[in-house]
């Protein structure tokens, strides 16, 4: 009976159900992009390798534009030699330079490295070398540049064996990163690598206080299950050589915890955003059913009059609010789906939602069906078929 009645006004029905798809569909594609971005958060994060840890200069309760320049190139060395638990380190000094060539230009990061970079921050090359121990120790004018920036400088060529300039300094291209994607707003790909000894003495300057002034100290603990006594010794040794904390020492589990908290808050912000569409097509069911209880007050009081108890015409009313609902909750299921598809097919983004949050969304979209339905429903029950049989 409640079928017939919803076939009875299938305008009404249809426009009511769209509410409800429109809501569903809103969650379930709000939520594919929170869990994609965090999913993407988190595979980044893996890239790095679950047991490398980044020491920078600062108590971290400053942003990076006003970090003191405290860590040197004998931090590194002396964490290399004097930390147990550390297999790798990778001394790193970054700056923003111009970089040409054949009238082309562009401003990009540059980093001085080492040959440790390479495997401690998990970077493949695609073509050519990488820079080796005697390009940093012989201050050689070589660079390796990252996919995007090659395909950026040389679109028509072979970058290898190709000078470019960067700054006033004139460099010879020896390799091609392969490609790494972008990590917290930083593209990977688009990034000049010089020898750390380069860097120093034909890019940046030695710092007249510290030295050698270092970015960022890239380590790499023996394994997983190292990282916590690599963190320990690392501390301690710098606090010694310090003589305070001017440092911060990051893990990756650190970092993805972070990342996770912040995208987590993110997913549950565009679900809510979506849910309020829902609450709005909930009221619109309650609105057509009660329009529809003064609409068919006589057919109420024939029933009643015939014998229907009250609790039968109040379960067909709210029969039919939760049929508008789930099938509204269905469609707007399946549009979501295909457009949380579409958005991993044509985006970075890995967006997806799980089989639970589908049926979830399903559920709760049927029940405040339900619930916005109560109150036509309990108006209905109530009618007395006397006044109800006036209007036939």
């Amino acid at each position: 009976m409640a079928w017939s009645a919803l076939r009875a006004s299938r305008l009404r029905s249809l426009l009511t159900i769209l509410s409800m798809v429109i809501g569903n569909a809103s969650v379930i594609t709000l939520v594919g992009i929170g869990q994609g971005t965090q999913r993407l958060a988190s595979e980044n994060l893996d890239s790095l390798g679950t047991n490398v840890l980044f020491v920078v200069p600062g108590d971290g309760r400053r942003s990076s534009t006003a970090r003191p320049r405290t860590l040197v190139l004998e931090d590194a060395e002396a964490i290399a030699s004097q930390a147990p638990s550390v297999r790798r380190v990778a001394p790193q000094i970054s700056s923003n330079q111009v970089v040409q060539v054949e009238g082309r230009s562009t401003s990009v990061p540059v980093y001085g490295v080492t040959p440790e970079f390479l495997l401690v921050r998990q970077f493949d090359m695609e073509r050519g070398r990488f820079i080796t121990q005697a390009d940093v120790d012989g201050s050689r004018s070589v660079v390796a540049l990252g996919s995007t920036l090659a395909s950026k400088l040389s679109p028509n060529a072979d970058p290898l064996g190709q000078r470019i300039r960067i700054g006033n300094n004139s460099f010879a291209v020896i390799g091609v990163m392969e490609e790494k994607g972008s990590f917290l707003g930083e593209n990977r790909d688009e990034v000049a690598y010089v020898p750390l000894g380069t860097m120093v003495n034909r890019v940046t300057g030695r710092d007249p206080t510290y030295g050698v002034s270092l970015t960022v100290i890239s380590v790499e603990a023996n394994g997983p299950g190292s990282v916590n006594a690599a963190n320990f010794q690392i501390t301690n040794l710098l606090q010694q050589r310090h003589k305070m904390n001017d440092f911060t020492v990051r893990t990756q589990k650190e970092a993805t915890a972070i990342v996770n908290t912040i995208t987590g808050g993110l997913t549950i912000l565009l679900g809510s955003v979506g849910g309020i569409s829902l609450l709005v097509g909930g009221v619109g069911i309650m609105n057509i059913m009660l329009v529809a209880v003064s609409e068919r007050t006589a057919e109420v009081g024939l029933r009643k009059a015939l014998g229907a108890r009250r609790r039968d015409v109040l379960l067909q009313f709210l029969i039919e609010a939760a049929v508008l609902a789930s099938m509204g909750g269905v469609i707007g299921s399946g549009l979501g789906l295909g457009a949380v598809a579409v958005a991993a097919a044509v985006t970075p983004l890995p967006a997806f939602v799980g089989p639970g949050t589908v049926l979830l969304t399903v559920a709760v979209s049927g029940g405040i069906g339900v619930f916005f339905g109560v109150v036509p429903a309990r108006r209905a029950a109530r009618l007395d078929p006397i006044v109800a049989l006036r209007g036939l």
